[in-house]
C-alpha cells in the first residue's frame, strides 16, 4: 500500500521540511498492523516526491485480534485477503502518526510555505470502489481535485467477469499540503467503507476535526459521514448535527465576507490593508499591539512573523472566530469564551471582549489597531467605541481602516446603493470618516493623519481610508 505526495514547483525540495522528514534517509515507523516505510523517489528544486509505504502484516493482525480466527467461518480469508495493498484506514492512521505536523498544517523552518497553496500531486495504490470511478470522482471532484484513475479488468482471460473494484487513483490540485492529508485522511476509509478498529464518540471529533472548512458544504456529506463512523446511527446523527451547526455559522458569518472579498479582489485590497496597517506601526515604532476586531487572526499572523514586535494580542466579541484563530496560529491552550484569554508560545494572547465595554486587558499597549471593524457597529455604538478605545485604554497609536463608501459606484457587482458586506451598519464617505476621527482626536488628546488605500480615484478617493491617530 503506497501513498505517494510529488510538490511540482520552485523549491520543492522543501516537500521534507513541510513533511518534518530527511529526503537523504529511510525512515521505517513501526505500527500496530505492521510498519510504515518513509523514502523519497526523487529530489530536486522543480520536483520531489515522497513515498508513504505500508507493510501490513496479516498474520499479525490476526494473533492481536480479540476475537481470533476460529470465530470465522472461512479462516483462511482472515490470512488471504487486501488488507496489505488496498489503502484503508490503516493508511490514515500511518498518515496521522507519521505526517502527524504535516497534517496539521506546522513546519518549524517553512511555516510560511505550509501556509500557502502549492502545487501538489498525490498518487494512492490501490483504492476500492464497489461502486466504479464515478464515486471516487464524486468524492475529491468537489474538493477541487483533478481525478486520474486507472483500473483494470477482474481477470483478462475471462473479460465477462466485467471491471475489477480497484483503481490507481491520482490527484492534482494547487492546495495546501495539510489540506491533501485531511482529505486523504477522512476520504480514504470512506472508499473502503470500513475501518479496522472500534469506533466511538472519538471518531466523531476527529472527523469534524480533519472535515472542518470543508465537510459540511461537501455534497456528499451524509454519506462520507455515515462511511466513515461505520454506518452508526447514534454517531452519524451527532456528527450530522454539529455539522448542520458549523454550515449555518459559516453560512452568517462568512458568506457576505465572501462576496465583499469578490469585490474588492481586482485590487487585492485585503493585502494592502494589511500592509498599510503594519508601515503605520513599524513606522511610530510600536512593540506591543493589540488588534481590536481580529477575527480570525490575518493580521495577528502577519505581525507574529515580524520580529519587530514584542507581543501581539487580538480581541473580537466572536468565540467561534477565536476558536478558529486558536487554531489557525496553534495556540498551546483550546480557547473557551469564559477564560479571560490564552497565551501561546508565540507571545499572542487572544481573548473574547467587545469594543463597546470597558475592559482592562485593553490596556498597556503602544499601538491598537482596528481593520475594517467600525462599520459592523451601530452608528449610536461609535461614541462608546471612542470612550473605550481613546479614553480609557490609551495606547499610543491607534490605527482604524473603513470602507470609503463614495468608491462602491465602481465595483461593478455591487447594485447602487448597496454596502460591501451584508452586516455592515453603514460606511462613511470621505468627510464623514474625517469629520469622525477630527473629532475624537480633539476630545481625547490625539493627533490624526489620513491615508488612503488602494487604487486611488480623481471623483471617488480610494476603496478604504485609514486614520492613524498619535498622542
Amino acid at each position: 500500500m503506497n501513498l505517494t505526495i510529488t510538490m511540482k514547483q520552485a523549491g520543492a525540495g522543501d516537500l521534507g521540511y513541510l513533511l518534518h522528514k530527511n529526503p537523504a534517509n529511510l525512515q521505517t515507523f513501526p505500527m500496530s498492523f505492521g510498519a510504515a516505510h518513509v523514502f523519497y523517489s526523487e529530489v530536486g528544486d522543480a520536483r520531489t516526491t515522497a513515498v508513504l509505504m505500508l507493510d501490513v502484516d496479516p498474520i499479525a493482525l490476526i494473533r492481536k485480534s480479540k476475537s481470533g480466527a476460529e470465530t470465522s467461518g472461512f479462516t483462511l480469508s482472515q490470512y488471504v485477503n487486501d488488507r496489505p495493498y488496498c489503502a484503508s484506514s490503516f493508511l490514515s492512521v500511518a498518515i496521522a502518526q507519521v505526517f502527524g505536523s504535516a497534517l496539521a498544517g506546522r513546519s518549524r523552518e517553512r511555516q510560511e510555505l505550509a501556509d500557502q497553496a502549492i502545487c501538489l500531486e498525490a498518487t494512492v495504490s490501490v483504492v476500492w470502489s464497489h461502486s466504479g470511478p464515478a464515486f471516487i470522482e464524486s468524492l475529491f471532484t468537489p474538493l477541487g481535485y483533478d481525478v486520474e484513475l486507472s483500473g483494470a479488468p477482474l481477470d483478462a482471460k475471462f473479460p465477462e467477469w466485467g471491471e475489477s473494484p480497484y483503481y490507481k487513483l491520482k490527484l492534482r490540485a494547487t492546495t495546501r499540503l495539510s489540506d491533501l492529508l485531511s482529505h486523504l485522511y477522512v476520504l480514504i476509509p470512506v472508499l473502503d467503507n470500513d475501518k479496522h478498529y472500534s469506533i466511538d464518540k472519538a471518531e466523531v471529533e476527529k472527523l469534524l476535526r480533519h472535515g472542518e472548512g470543508w465537510l459540511a458544504a461537501h455534497p456528499l456529506k451524509e454519506v462520507i459521514v455515515s462511511r466513515y463512523l461505520r454506518h452508526s446511527r447514534r454517531l452519524t446523527r451527532s456528527a450530522l448535527e454539529q455539522l448542520a451547526e458549523e454550515a449555518v455559522d459559516v453560512e452568517e458569518e462568512e458568506v457576505a465576507a465572501g462576496e465583499e472579498e469578490k469585490l474588492e479582489e481586482r485590487i487585492s485590497l485585503n493585502t494592502l490593508r494589511q500592509q498599510a496597517v503594519l508601515d503605520a506601526l513599524k513606522k511610530c515604532g510600536a512593540r506591543k499591539v493589540i488588534d481590536l476586531g481580529c477575527g480570525e487572526g490575518k493580521l495577528l499572523k502577519i505581525l507574529l512573523e515580524d520580529k519587530g514586535f514584542e507581543h501581539v494580542s487580538g480581541m473580537d466579541v466572536s468565540s467561534r472566530a477565536l476558536s478558529r484563530l486558536a487554531k489557525r496560529l496553534r495556540l498551546d491552550e483550546t480557547l473557551q469564551p469564559s477564560v479571560p484569554g490564552r497565551t501561546s508560545r508565540t507571545g499572542c494572547t487572544v481573548f473574547q471582549g467587545s469594543l463597546t465595554y470597558r475592559d482592562d486587558r485593553l490596556q498597556g499597549y503602544d499601538a491598537a489597531t482596528c481593520v475594517e471593524v467600525i462599520e459592523h457597529l451601530d452608528k449610536d455604538r461609535l461614541e462608546a467605541f471612542a470612550r473605550v478605545v481613546f479614553a480609557e485604554a490609551k495606547p499610543g497609536v491607534v490605527v482604524v481602516t473603513t470602507p470609503n463608501i463614495e468608491y462602491n459606484v465602481r465595483f461593478e457587482k455591487l447594485p447602487a446603493g448597496k454596502l460591501r458586506h451584508s452586516d455592515h451598519r453603514f460606511e462613511f464617505t470621505r468627510q464623514e470618516f474625517k469629520d469622525w476621527c477630527e473629532s475624537i482626536a480633539l476630545q481625547h488628546g490625539y493627533q490624526v493623519g489620513f491615508h488612503p488605500i488602494g487604487e486611488l480615484d480623481n471623483e471617488v478617493g480610494a476603496p478604504t481610508q485609514m486614520g492613524v491617530f498619535t498622542r
